[in-house]
């Protein structure tokens, strides 16, 4: 026989085969009916049904009560019939519980010859005896638990190996299929406590029938959550934030809320959600994404290519959350105007109410604004929630505790402390439900948004830029709570000594996750609270990021142009070569170099190595300030223009806090590489250098190079700048030469720099008599106010041909840092010598520091000078022959 023969008989053996089986599974279905007009059933059933088309019963809740009144078998073959009067007035609630019909019945027997087995089996039992009503107190007068007592149990997890493998201990010959095997999105462990009285009415007082009886509930495994990094986070901790697995909505007729997603990508702690689910209507989550909104005024560069890229994976973590969670999904949309693709949505989705977060950039709060009255005509309300900050920046007020020390953080937390709006309160959980809306509005696919697109070569092939930054992040809102529970349970042990190590996870590393909303700084407080370890520095972190927002508020230019006018016209250099060395990271400096490279590859650096390429940047490279500023808006995952522009003003000395200290390129790495294993990771050709060398190659011997392999100038480039002394004192020239300049923005008493008042600061120091003297009125009528300002640029104005600095601000680094670790070594030891040790160690320093005080010269260093024995005294070697009469 030839194969297409072959394959021709074959073919029609199997259509026999299937026609064969269903008209079994039409006689079964006949003789069911006939069971259940026996039984009493179908009377129970409609009532199940007129309850299920008048809303008081959802879709699974119906599935439930079938499962419970008819069992698993005769649910499978029915059903379909029960409710084909629903096709046709009600597709979308047929199509609905058909689907959870589908997933319940996804593990049933694939083979054909199973299921004419299993109905074979059914006929055969149907005809030997007569179905009869199970009676009700035999069925509850055993000692096992129902289908409904397990829906409403928290059962234990397991591994998805054990669950092929799990069964009821006593299972009939005719079950064919695992006890409990309870399909996603019908009841399982995880229902959700707003509907378990629902169910406990649907089950109450209902005769069960035996199949539909659970032996022992723990052979019911719920549905497997997706697969997270391991959390290092205690229990505790973690089960505070209740991770429900909520039973799908069904489809109401009722007009929705529309919930509009920007910076607060999370389920858990996100109020414009829960505000919307206490509205009772469904709930349709939308993202707009519109690039010039987001840009914003002049050139911000809001959005750069590596926040692009977090929210395209972000996003769609989100959208796989609510799909998982809820049945729901995230509408996507894009335009050059978010208003009126909102107004689009409204009108397409008969929408009532609007909810988002709030915003606080100044060009995104006018966007709302506007978007407020248009809503406002069409009789739509426009809500927002409080939840990217701690403290509302607009709510944030000096009364009482005055302007001066304004742009410092404890000069914030003050006026926090002493205005405070509202209580910070506590996280909300996640939904439990999300109403799902009967019309749905288009979306556009996540692509569409060209967020994570890819240049090309002239030849089509990509530039994959951020394969190293895909690799080193979880972009979901689980990910989150991993990064804070890990450093909160390691890390924050060093943070407050060691919070500048860039060769050690000494740092959370939630600043992308707190940037995109996928962690609230609310949920980040309360969890360190939790912890009752010393947190206060990390906690003054969530101070600052409050206080970069209330700044952008005050300066809403702070981004492009200097807080001190007199600033602006500074000489910068115009030298590309060094702007373009330091982007790629080939200054010749390593920790700089390495820092900039972990940048480009990651996304990501921490804050002590921020400081350390910006104070290059500014201090000894003299290029402004600006483009420092731009190129993090375009590297960094958790660009955040607030945040960046008050930190790139402070670094580049015309912010309002003029930071008292300048990172050396070479020193600082004594704090955040000691050992060089930094510089090793990201600048890998340097990894044959010993430890004293790692730092400063300019100083290893040639030959040593050799034999590292390097070749400065070569594999590894020669310093850009030679001098580092002579540029920063050419630096503080240019500082000094700006404030001569302008002398109005000098204040004649203090010698302090100052900056315009913003107009409701003014109003409020004005109204106050005793906080008058906190401004200074020019002789143009302006009130300027004076801020902080750097003692050695004080210094220097008033000596401006001194060659000593007495308030360098240099920092060395961690110079301490091999005597603090000796100290603590022999602290472990010995306590009394590590006593004498440090007593010795501070004699040593005062004399030092008093015979510098009265101009007298420095002692010889008494080390070798004074020895009991001298260094090369032959007595004090004894032979190894004579070692036992030593002993």
């Amino acid at each position: 026989m030839s194969a297409a023969v072959s394959s021709c008989v074959f073919g029609h053996a199997r259509e026999c085969r299937v026609v064969r089986s269903r008209w079994l599974q039409n006689i079964l279905c006949n003789m069911e009916r006939v069971r259940m007009e026996r039984t009493g059933l179908e009377a129970e059933v409609e009532a199940a049904m007129r309850q299920l088309l008048a809303g008081q019963v959802q879709a699974d809740e119906f599935f439930c009560v079938l499962l419970s009144l008819l069992g698993e078998h005769r649910v499978r073959a029915l059903l379909p019939n029960i409710i084909q009067s629903l096709s046709s007035s009600s597709p979308a609630l047929h199509s609905r519980l058909m689907s959870i019909h589908s997933q319940y019945y996804l593990q049933g027997p694939t083979d054909p010859y199973d299921e004419e087995l299993e109905i074979a089996l059914a006929l055969s039992l149907q005809e030997a005896s007569p179905c009869t009503a199970v009676p009700r107190e035999d069925v509850c007068s055993r000692s096992m638990l129902s289908f409904a007592e397990a829906a409403k149990k928290t059962v234990k997890k397991l591994n998805p190996e054990q669950k092929s493998s799990v069964y009821s201990k006593n299972c009939k010959p005719n079950d064919t299929e695992p006890r409990g095997a309870l399909s996603e999105g019908v009841v399982g462990c995880h229902i959700s406590d707003r509907k378990k009285h629902n169910v406990e009415l649907a089950y109450n007082g209902q005769p069960e029938p035996e199949d539909c009886v659970l032996h022992n509930y723990e052979d019911v495994y719920p549905i497997e959550s997706p697969a997270t990094k391991p959390n290092k986070t205690k229990k505790n901790r973690r089960g505070r934030r209740k991770r429900n697995v909520p039973v799908p909505g069904s489809p109401v007729a009722m007009k929705p809320a529309i919930v509009w997603f920007r910076r607060d990508l999370r389920l858990y702690d996100n109020p414009a959600l829960i505000a919307a689910l206490e509205l009772g209507v469904p709930v349709i989550p939308v993202f707009l994404w519109s690039m010039s909104e987001e840009t914003g005024h002049n050139f911000t560069l809001a959005t750069g290519g590596a926040t692009k890229f977090w929210l395209h994976h972000a996003l769609y973590q989100l959208d796989q959350s609510i799909i998982q969670m809820y049945g729901s999904h995230i509408v996507l949309r894009v335009n050059s105007s978010c208003a009126e693709e909102l107004v689009s949505l409204v009108l397409q989705s008969g929408a009532e109410t609007v909810l988002v977060n709030a915003l606080y950039e100044p060009w995104l709060k006018e966007r709302d604004d506007l978007i407020a009255e248009i809503l406002e005509r069409k009789r739509v309300t426009f809500r927002k929630c409080h939840s990217y900050c701690l403290y509302e920046p607009y709510s944030v007020s000096t009364e009482g505790v005055g302007l001066r020390g304004i742009g410092s953080v404890s000069h914030f937390v003050s006026c926090c402390k002493k205005n405070a709006s509202a209580a910070i309160g506590t996280p909300l959980q996640a939904p439990s439900n999300l109403p799902l809306p009967s019309l749905w509005p288009g979306s556009v696919e996540l692509d569409s948004l060209e967020l994570a697109k890819m240049p090309r070569r002239k030849d089509g092939s990509e530039i994959d830029w951020a394969a190293t930054i895909r690799k080193s992040w979880d972009f979901s809102e689980d990910g989150a709570y991993t990064c804070l529970g890990n450093f909160l349970e390691d890390g924050i042990k060093h943070y407050d000594k060691e919070s500048g190590r860039a060769d050690k996870p000494y740092t959370s590393h939630i600043s992308p996750y707190l940037h995109f909303g996928q962690i609230s700084p609310r949920t980040v407080l309360h969890e360190a609270n939790f912890t009752k370890k010393s947190v206060p520095k990390f906690l003054r972190k969530l101070a600052w990021r409050d206080l970069a927002y209330w700044l952008l508020v005050l300066f809403p230019d702070m981004h492009v142009e200097p807080v001190r006018p007199a600033y602006r016209s500074q000489r910068w250099s115009s030298d590309k070569r060094h702007l373009r060395a330091w982007q790629k990271g080939m200054t010749g400096y390593p920790l700089v170099d390495a820092a900039m490279r972990e940048l480009w590859l990651t996304g990501w650096m921490c804050n002590y190595s921020r400081h350390v390429v910006a104070s290059f940047l500014v201090a000894y490279l003299h290029l402004h300030w600006i483009h420092g500023y731009r190129w993090f808006q375009d590297t960094l995952v958790d660009a955040d223009v607030a945040i960046n522009a008050m930190m790139w003003q402070n670094g580049g000395m015309s912010g309002l806090d003029h930071w008292n200290f300048v990172m050396h390129p070479v020193d600082a790495a004594l704090t955040c590489d000691p050992n060089g294993s930094y510089v090793r990771q990201w600048c890998p050709e340097l990894a044959g250098l010993p430890d004293e060398y790692i730092h400063k190659p300019w100083k290893c011997a040639p030959s040593q190079l050799k034999r590292a392999g390097i070749t400065l100038g070569g594999n590894y480039p020669q310093r850009i700048v030679v001098d580092l002394e002579e540029r920063r004192e050419q630096s503080l020239r240019d500082v000094v030469e700006v404030r001569k300049k302008h002398p109005e923005y000098t204040d004649e008493v203090s010698g302090s720099d100052m900056v315009l008042v913003p107009d409701h600061l003014l109003a409020l120091s004005l109204e106050h008599s005793d906080r008058e003297d906190d401004v200074v009125k020019s002789q143009t009528g302006r009130f300027l106010l004076p801020v902080i300002t750097r003692k050695e640029f004080k210094y220097k104005t008033l000596q401006p041909d001194s060659k000593d600095n007495p308030y360098n601000t240099v920092l060395k680094g961690y110079v301490s840092r091999k005597r603090d670790e000796t100290i603590a070594y022999m602290n472990e030891r010995h306590f009394t010598a590590s006593t004498i040790h440090e007593g010795a160690q501070l004699h040593e320093r005062r004399e030092r520091t008093s015979r510098l005080l009265e101009g007298l010269p420095q002692t010889a260093d008494s080390k070798n000078t004074n020895r009991r024995t001298p260094r090369r005294d032959p007595f004090s070697i004894i032979p190894p022959a004579y070692f036992h009469l030593a002993n």
